[in-house]
Order: structure tokens, then C-alpha cells, then sequence
């Protein structure tokens, strides 16, 4: 069975304490920190998979406020199991699609964006839908601080590819850019590996990165 397919998944999310809840999420621009209860800076995955790497995230870094961005029920709800396990206050989760995500966050409300083995949306009449896209960076745009940065991780070369074309028309300028994290010791200084990236790279995949900003 596909894990977006799990019966009662939906019903698991909406009961969730962890969960913000569908019905008030547009009216969450600018009131991100009183959610939080704090002033604390907000970081966000869009498309945190089953929730590894923001839940080691916000496990590391208390003192940042961590939201995971999942479209489909059935991954969520594996995060949700975590978090059930281990309990974080300073993370919280979203069942939505990314395509609404500037109605959500407030203007220049985050300090940092993660993507993370993003689908890459093979098909050329797909590529608007990719979450490295010039159409999402234009959304992120709005709702990133000045100078804060965006990281992206993938295995795949051609979304990769692409995602680094992207940045001159979108205006986004390259801080790093690399096509072997694994095998810069810097860049893998404090590197907080998904799911994914725990299966590609132990097949010899490498690991391709950028962190950007405008």
C-alpha cells in the first residue's frame, strides 16, 4: 500500500496537537510567533517526507521554531508518529500544498527555507510544479526575510540542473552550489540527513546542493 493511501490518515492529522489545523491556516500570515508563543526565528521544510530531518532539526536548535510542510495525509501522519514519540515545542506541522504557501506566511515572516529530494515533476508541461521552480521562488520571495537563505538538496542531476538555470530569471543569486555534498568536509559540518539522502548516497549516489538568497 502507498503511503498516501493509508485509511483514517486525514482523521489522525485533524485531530493532531501537532497539526495546525486546515480550517485557520489562512489566517496564520504574521501571527507565526504567537503561535510559537515566542520571537524565536522560523525555519520551514516544504515537503518534510515522513518528518526526519526537521524533527533532528528542531531537536538540535530549540531556540528556532520549526514548521514541516506536507501535502500528502498518509507521510504526514509518519511524522505525526514521531512526534507523538518524542514531543517537540518548538515544532509544528502543515497539510497543505505548496502552491498556497505565500497565503500562510506573512511577508519576509521566514528566516530560512529547506527543500529536501523534492519531486522532480519529470514531464516539461510539469516543470511550473517543481518546488525549485522560478514560479516558487517567486512565492518564497514573499514570504523569506532579506538576505535569509533557501537550501536544496536532490540526487537528481537534472532537477538539480534545472533548479540552478532557474536562478538568474527568478533573481536569486548562489551562495554554494555543489554536486557532491558528501564529499565536501565543510558543507557536511552539522548536514542533517533525510531519509533519502540516507538511501542515495549509501548507494553511491551523489548528493547535489545549493543555498541561495536575493
Amino acid at each position: 500500500m502507498r503511503l498516501r493511501n493509508i485509511t483514517g490518515s486525514r482523521e489522525v492529522i485533524a485531530d493532531s496537537e501537532f497539526v495546525v489545523k486546515e480550517a485557520v491556516l489562512f489566517e496564520c500570515p504574521g501571527t507565526w510567533h504567537d503561535i510559537f508563543g515566542n520571537e524565536n526565528p522560523i525555519h520551514i521544510e516544504i515537503g518534510m517526507g515522513k518528518g526526519k530531518f526537521i524533527h533532528t532539526m528542531a531537536k538540535e536548535y530549540p531556540d528556532i521554531n520549526y514548521v514541516g510542510i506536507e501535502k500528502y495525509s498518509s507521510v504526514l501522519l509518519r511524522a505525526i508518529q514521531k512526534m507523538e514519540e518524542e514531543p517537540l515545542p518548538n515544532l509544528k506541522f502543515i497539510r497543505m500544498d505548496a502552491e498556497d504557501i505565500a497565503k500562510v506566511f506573512g511577508n519576509e515572516e521566514v528566516d530560512k527555507i529547506y527543500l529536501n529530494f523534492s519531486d522532480p515533476w519529470p514531464k516539461d508541461r510539469h516543470a511550473k510544479r517543481r518546488l525549485p521552480s522560478k514560479e516558487f521562488l517567486a512565492r518564497y520571495d514573499v514570504i523569506l526575510k532579506r538576505n535569509s537563505r533557501l537550501e536544496f538538496k536532490t540526487d537528481n542531476r537534472d532537477l538539480f540542473d534545472f533548479a540552478v538555470e532557474e536562478l538568474e530569471p527568478a533573481g536569486w543569486k548562489a551562495e554554494v552550489i555543489t554536486y557532491d555534498l558528501h564529499s565536501d568536509e565543510a558543507l557536511m559540518q552539522g548536514n542533517v540527513m533525510t531519509e533519502y539522502e540516507e538511501k542515495f548516497s549509501s548507494m553511491g549516489n551523489p548528493i547535489c546542493k545549493y543555498i541561495i538568497y536575493r
